[in-house]
């Protein structure tokens, strides 16, 4: 076809879409939708990734380098950004000669040597400044503590500029003086010129000067105080972080001379002293592939050969699916718009064609507005998207928890995205287009249909794609055929294009049920099945909708059962349980006033059982060092051999095989879901609180010195296996190094029926003194009768919020589902979407139904047979629609589902993890709904919008 045919057919279609402005606009806004969620996600991901100036920027401020010692006398090999990757090879693991160490001179050097010190005499001419960030600490907030890590640098110093911003206020510029981030004032209700604290420094109160942040990290509440100020003062700091200038700073940013720099090779000599550096130049230019040891090792240690190709990602597959499937969806809907359309211009459509016109240029009106408006879609869309993220950019920065580096607009992305609009425009148009350019020229002029029986090949090979379809999907999901990303969309786009192929066949089917229905039904059933022109593309609209409704329905209602079996609960339902947590009051220091706290605040508590946490080498908690560990051992033949101390002697392969054939591996070992630890000191109060026990043997065992557990597996010979482990030491350790470990014996009785409890162990506390053992106040547990209210809830949070974060308080109420909602959100939303398509549909039916409502009205029919006859019109259509998409949803749903459980499996995965992972459920009530009400309420609405009275027109003809 000439250019000059395609330019008359556009301004044809212009001026079509000009008079049918409600049809154009229902178009424009389904293709605009995606465009603008598809463009705005581009600009957001673009303008957060960020360009390497940027990068270098943030990671370093204005320096040259950033440089860390990992440790003094490691080798390291990293990549150019050491962000990306990188290997350590400790002093312990050098080689040995004669049982001692041969080191090279580089880690002699680095073990002898101040770490400040040798990075000077490598780096000459540099100034080395101090990067310290401490611990959370307990810090004053307005209504009582909050933890928040300390940062010391100056941000007076240029240095800082883009690793650290002040955005409000000044910097600080005395030594009682902080900024804060604005997540710290958020969370603790404090301002500009308010005073803080950090305990421990209660008696000199630090003032807020401004608000300053990294803007790589927007969630962290810190402070930000002058170097010296705050982390040598705070009590236990050299066993909290171990970073005073006592112990050596260990990481730091390096300026050096006015062009000078950091290139490749000093960064590799920087490696074999123990430094990880982080080079602006090397950032900036980095080195060839070839150039870095850090590549060449991990290609010798097979590195990437395991990794899971891009589209066979899980996450990939799941957003591929979804975005292709919507897009389809998208086709299909606006397809009965442009019938709309072709059907009102039946008659120029047929002047076109006895004009001259070939069934070509006919086709080329109708894919004009496919273009037309797939195109003015697209840009809406697309302006839309752009403005969308410009305007809510500080919000979209906030929700992501980072700054974007700059508004990131790439032409090609954007090209792109206006091509899928104009794509989607014209796939719509295509069937109308067909058809249209196929219509008999008489019939188009006279307004006579020219009917035609369904055709077999078509409803052929529509089964066959929708067989094919589906197998390629479910088959696909596990990798049974290359790219799963392809294998799932591709499948599940033809099952439903086989089930849209097979629609008007389908719908011949339907009307042989016709013969059953009263008139109105009947009538409207006949005429649907006449003009299979126009029913077919409103059916397939309605079963997109539908379609989805029910994919998603399922894929949220199966999620939603695989967590609610994953789910472990904290205790009884009704418990109440709280915890010193991991805040300020971690150490137990506060329990008491907590405790008062939450029975003010909660009625009807009961009796209150208090747990002890059993600790080996004392409570480490509060200081953050390792005091090793106490728990319940499973005994030696019945532990998993990939979960046990001689794991690291098994190969990939072995681990693989253990996992999958050892029915000692596929025990599920979860405990309760507190922090109370493996091994709690309590009384027969403490077994009915936390674990629902009222058996009052189990209580007189735990005073006569027994231990209670509740796995069998765990018990042997009416003993049960405490094991003891010894800390972690301080320093360099080998790469497989495992602490020691001794075993002791306590009698113990069984109580069985508590889910989820295995690994679990309560003794007395006279237990706890003879085994040798140390106890520490952890918290409390209730179990009121019933759950308390939501306000009481409410009210004991606020008032332990008061008192310190990091408090662990818990209702247990069971698992809360948050699918309902989801699923009942999305069943309204294909509704409504299965409506106005339904309702698209009716209003054509109408139309071309005028000359029969004329002949009913002369022999007599009653006015309100137009309104009955509009109803079920639109019925038939969404009750066709309905039941199909009902069936073609459930394909790309089970895909998907066999797709996480196929990307979630791993050697030793438990029969219970198994089940759930893969399982598949159907939410029969939304279904229900949506195949029986949907229909329903397109009769009821189609029959009230509908004028009862009819016009007498002339017959054509």
């Amino acid at each position: 076809m000439k250019l000059s045919s395609w330019r008359v057919a556009l301004r044809i279609a212009r001026r079509d879409a000009l008079r049918a402005k409600g049809r154009s606009a229902l178009v424009v806004a389904m293709v605009a939708l995606p465009v603008l969620g598809v463009a705005g996600a581009d600009v957001v991901f673009r303008s957060a990734d960020l360009d390497p100036v940027e990068k270098v920027v943030r990671t370093m401020g204005q320096s040259a380098a950033e440089l860390r010692i990992l440790d003094r006398g490691a080798v390291v090999l990293q990549a150019p950004d050491p962000a990306e990757d990188f290997h350590l090879t400790d002093a312990s693991e050098t080689k040995k000669e004669n049982g001692q160490p041969v080191y090279t001179p580089e880690q002699r050097l680095s073990l002898d040597t101040e770490p400040a010190e040798l990075a000077r005499r490598l780096l000459p001419g540099a100034t080395l400044v101090p990067f310290r960030e401490g611990p959370y600490v307990a810090t004053s907030t307005a209504e009582g503590l909050s933890n928040v890590r300390i940062t010391e640098a100056d941000l007076a110093d240029p240095v800082w500029r883009g690793r650290y911003e002040i955005v409000k206020g000044r910097a600080p510029s005395a030594d009682h003086e902080v900024a804060a981030s604005q997540e710290f004032l958020n969370t603790s209700g404090l301002r500009i010129g308010d005073r803080t604290a950090p305990r421990g420094l209660e008696a000199t109160p630090f003032t807020i000067t401004g608000v300053a942040e990294y803007p790589g990290d927007l969630r962290t509440a810190v402070l930000f105080a002058r170097p010296g100020t705050v982390l040598d003062k705070l009590p236990s700091n050299g066993v909290r972080n171990g970073s005073s200038e006592s112990e050596g700073v260990s990481h730091w940013l390096v300026e050096l001379p006015t062009g000078a720099g950091v290139d490749w090779p000093k960064v590799m000599e920087l490696n074999k002293y123990g430094f990880l550096a982080s080079s602006r130049a090397v950032l900036l230019d980095p080195p060839a592939r070839s150039e870095v040891p850090f590549y060449a090792y991990q290609d010798s240690q097979g590195g990437g050969g395991t990794r899971t190709a891009f589209f066979d990602r899980t996450a990939v597959v799941v957003l591929g699916t979804v975005v292709g499937m919507a897009l389809l969806e998208i086709v299909l809907l606006a397809g009965p718009a442009f019938a709309v359309g072709a059907r009102r211009s039946r008659r120029q459509l047929g002047l076109l064609a006895a004009g001259g016109g070939d069934r070509a240029q006919v086709r080329a009106v109708v894919l004009g507005g496919g273009v037309v408006l797939g195109l003015t879609g697209a840009v809406v869309g697309l302006a839309g998207g752009i403005g969308l993220v410009a305007l809510l950019r500080t919000r979209a920065e906030e929700a992501a928890g980072q700054r974007f580096g700059h508004f990131d607009l790439q032409p090609l992305d954007l090209l792109g995205i206006l091509l899928i609009g104009l794509v989607t425009g014209l796939l719509a148009a295509v069937v109308p287009a067909v058809q249209a350019s196929r219509q008999d020229v008489v019939a188009a002029l006279t307004g006579r249909d020219n009917l035609k029986p369904p055709s077999r090949k078509l409803a052929l090979l529509g089964l066959l794609m929708l067989g094919g379809g589906s197998a390629l999907a479910l088959l696909g999901a596990t990798g049974g055929f290359g790219s799963r990303s392809l294998a799932v969309l591709g499948g599940s786009a033809i099952a439903e294009l086989g089930m849209v192929a097979l629609t008007p066949y389908l719908v011949g089917l339907f009307g042989r049920i016709g013969r059953w229905l009263p008139l109105g039904p009947r009538l409207a059933l006949r005429d649907s099945v006449r003009h299979r022109g126009r029913t077919a593309p409103a059916v397939a609209a309605v079963m997109a909708a539908v379609a989805g409704s029910v994919a998603v329905g399922v894929y949220v209602a199966s999620s939603d059962e695989e967590h609610r079996r994953e789910y472990v609960a904290a205790g009884p339902a009704n418990a109440v349980i709280l915890s010193s947590g991991w805040g300020a009051a971690s150490d137990g220091s506060m329990l008491a006033q907590q405790r008062g706290a939450v029975q003010n605040s909660v009625p009807g508590l009961g009796a209150r059982a208090d747990v002890q946490r059993v600790n080996y080498l004392g409570d480490c908690r509060a200081t953050g060092r390792s005091c090793g560990r106490v728990s319940v051992a499973l005994p030696e033949e019945r532990q998993c051999p990939i979960w046990g101390k001689g794991r690291r002697s098994l190969s990939p392969e072995e681990i693989e095989r253990l996992g999958r054939e050892d029915q000692r591996c596929k025990e599920r070992g979860i405990t309760r879901g507190n922090s109370f630890g493996a091994v709690q000191s309590g009384d027969a109060t403490l077994l009915r609180n936390l674990y629902g026990v009222t058996d009052p043997a189990a209580g007189q065992a735990i005073a006569e010195g027994k231990a209670v557990v509740f796995d069998e597996r765990y018990l042997k010979d009416g003993k049960v296996a405490v094991e003891l482990t010894e800390p972690y030491p301080d320093g360099p350790m080998d790469a497989d190094f495992e602490p020691a470990a001794r075993t002791v014996t306590v009698d113990a009785v069984l109580v069985t029926g508590q889910p989820n409890v295995g690994g679990t162990a309560v003794v007395g506390a006279e237990t706890v003194r003879r085994l040798g053992l140390t106890s520490t106040d952890a918290g409390s547990v209730w179990l009121p009768d019933t759950a308390p209210a939501d306000a009481a809830e409410q009210r004991a949070r606020a008032a332990l919020a008061k008192l310190s974060d990091g408090i662990e308080f818990e209702v247990e109420r069971g698992y809360q589902s948050p699918g309902d909602l989801i699923s009942l959100g999305l069943t309204a939303f294909a509704g409504l979407v299965a409506l106005g398509a339904a309702g698209i549909a009716t209003g054509l039916a109408a139309a071309d139904s005028q000359r029969d409502l004329t002949t009913l009205a002369a022999v007599g029919a009653a006015p309100r047979i137009r309104r009955t006859l509009s109803g079920f019109q639109c019925g038939v259509i969404a009750a066709m629609g309905a039941l199909l998409g009902a069936a073609a949803g459930v394909v790309p749903a089970v895909a998907l589902r066999k797709v996480e459980a196929a990307g979630a499996s791993y050697p030793g995965m438990s029969l219970q993890e198994e089940a759930a992972k893969g399982i598949v459920v159907f939410p029969w009530l939304n279904i229900g709904v949506t195949v029986v009400v949907l229909p329903l309420l397109a009769v009821a609405l189609a029959a009230l919008l509908t004028r009862s009275r009819i016009s007498l027109l002339r017959r054509s003809g």
